[in-house]
C-alpha cells in the first residue's frame, strides 16, 4: 500500500508572517518479519533493507515534487509569500494526519481520496472519513478522476 499524501495549511496570525502549506507524507511503517523468514535465507537482509529504504525515499521525493507542482501550476496570487513545508510521518495514515493538523493547528486541511469502493471501503476503512470526524478543521476531500 503506497502512503498518503495531505496537505495542511496553516495561516500565521501576524500579516507580516507568511502563510504555510504543509505538504505532509505518510509511509506506513516498516513491516515486522520473523528470523524464520524465508527471505532472510535467501537475501542479504542489509540489502533488502536499503532496498526497500531507497524506493521508499525514491516515492516520498516522487509524490511531493508532483504535490508541489499542482500548487504552482494554479496562478495563485501572492505566491510568493507562501511557504512549502515538506513534513514526512511514519505510522497509521489516520492517526498521523489527525495528529498532525492538531500540532499545526491548521486552518483547512486537503486531502485525497483513493476512491476504493463500498466494499474495499467497509473492509479497510477510510482514512479520509476518518480524518474528517476527528479534526478540528474543515476538510476538503479530492477524489480521483
Amino acid at each position: 500500500m503506497e502512503g498518503d499524501i495531505t496537505t495542511a495549511t496553516a495561516t500565521a496570525t501576524s500579516s507580516s508572517a507568511a502563510t504555510s502549506l504543509v505538504l505532509l507524507y505518510v509511509k506506513p511503517p516498516p513491516p515486522l518479519h520473523s528470523s524464520y523468514d524465508a527471505a532472510g535465507y535467501m537475501f542479504s537482509k542489509k540489502d533488502v533493507v536499503a532496498a526497500m529504504e531507497k524506493y521508499g525515499n525514491d516515492m516520498i521525493h516522487s509524490v511531493m515534487q508532483r504535490a508541489e507542482a499542482v500548487y504552482k501550476s494554479f496562478n495563485v496570487v501572492n505566491a510568493n509569500i507562501v511557504n512549502i513545508e515538506r513534513v514526512v510521518g511514519s505510522g497509521d495514515p489516520k492517526d498521523v494526519i489527525c495528529n498532525t493538523v492538531h500540532k499545526l493547528r491548521a486552518d483547512t486541511l486537503v486531502m485525497g481520496s483513493h476512491g476504493y469502493g463500498f466494499f474495499k471501503r467497509a473492509l479497510l476503512g477510510s482514512v479520509s472519513d476518518y480524518c474528517a470526524k476527528h479534526v478540528d478543521c474543515p476538510v476538503v476531500i479530492v477524489k480521483h478522476k
